[in-house]
C-alpha cells in the first residue's frame, strides 16, 4: 500500500479561492441577465436557478481538473467518488433568494475536508467581491488582512445573525427562540446565507450565529473561517456542532448564548 501524503491544507485554500471567484463572477454576470429558469427544491419558497446550476458545473469542471482524484459533492446534485482521502462540499449558490430577488446577500462556498473536518475553505461574495478564506492552522484571511472575531463580551451588546427553515412547522420552533433571546441582545440580523453569515462572524460583523437544519455545503467552508479567526462552536446545549443545531460566537459571550438557546 502506498503511504497516505499529507495534503497541502494552503493549496487547497488557494484552489478554492481560485474557483470560487470564477463561479461567483459567473453568477453575478448571469443575474445582470435575469435568474433564468427557477425550479422548485423542497417547498415552493425553495428554489434552484439556472445559475445554482451553471456555477456548480463549472466547479465541478475545475474540481476534476486540478484535483482528479478528489471527491465532490455539491448542493445541486454532484456526487463524483474520489480516492485521495479528500471531499469538496459545493454550495454554487448559498443564498438563492436573496440572488433571486437582487439582493447582494449570497455567496459562493467551496470547502475542501478530510477526516478531521474541514481543511481549506473560501467563501466568495460577488456582488462586493469579498473573499474570506482559510486554512486549518493557518487563520483567516479577507484579502491581506488578517481575520479576528470581535471581543464583545456583553450579551447585552451583541449583534446576533440567524436564518430560518424552509418548514413552516420548524419556523414556530425557530420563532419562539428569537423571541426569547430577542430582549437581551443588541439586535438580531437575519442576512440570507449561512456562509456569508459565518464570514461576518469571522470579521466582527456579527458577533453571533445560530441556525437549525443547515447542509454540510452550508456549513464547511464558512465554519473554518470562523473558528480559525477565533470564533467558538457548538450546538445548542454546548456539545461539538452538528448540521441540525449550529452556534458560531466570539469567547466572550457563548455561555450567555447557550442559557438560551439550550432552554
Amino acid at each position: 500500500m502506498s503511504p497516505i501524503v499529507p495534503h497541502n491544507a494552503l493549496e487547497l485554500m488557494n484552489i478554492a479561492a481560485s474557483i470560487a471567484r470564477q463561479a461567483g463572477d459567473l453568477v453575478a454576470t448571469g443575474r445582470v441577465r435575469g435568474t433564468g429558469n427557477v425550479d422548485i427544491k423542497s417547498s415552493p419558497t425553495d428554489v434552484v436557478t439556472q445559475w445554482d446550476q451553471a456555477s456548480e458545473s463549472l466547479i465541478v469542471e475545475q474540481l476534476g481538473h486540478l484535483r482528479p482524484n478528489d471527491s465532490v459533492l455539491g448542493e445541486e446534485g454532484t456526487q463524483t467518488p474520489g480516492t485521495s482521502g479528500i471531499t469538496w462540499l459545493v454550495d454554487p449558490i448559498d443564498g438563492t433568494t436573496n440572488f433571486l430577488y437582487n439582493l447582494s446577500g449570497y455567496a459562493v462556498s467551496i470547502a475542501a475536508t478530510d477526516d478531521a473536518g474541514t481543511l481549506a475553505a473560501a467563501v466568495y461574495l460577488p456582488v462586493t467581491r469579498e473573499l474570506f478564506v482559510a486554512a486549518r492552522g493557518h487563520g483567516a484571511w479577507l484579502g491581506a488582512r488578517k481575520l479576528k472575531c470581535s471581543p464583545c463580551h456583553d450579551l447585552s451588546m451583541a449583534l446576533i445573525g440567524t436564518g430560518f427553515s424552509y418548514s413552516s412547522e420548524r419556523r414556530d420552533a425557530q420563532g419562539a427562540r428569537i423571541a426569547k433571546i430577542l430582549p437581551h441582545v443588541r439586535d438580531i440580523r437575519r442576512c440570507g446565507a449561512a456562509a456569508a453569515d459565518l464570514c461576518y462572524v469571522a470579521d466582527g460583523r456579527l458577533d453571533a450565529y445560530f441556525e437549525e437544519f443547515l447542509q454540510p455545503w452550508d456549513l464547511a467552508a464558512g465554519l473554518l473561517i470562523a473558528t480559525e479567526a477565533g470564533a467558538v462552536s457548538s450546538d445548542f446545549s454546548g456539545s461539538p456542532i452538528r448540521s441540525e443545531q449550529t452556534l458560531l460566537s466570539t469567547p466572550g459571550i457563548h455561555q450567555a448564548i447557550l442559557a438560551f438557546l439550550a432552554s
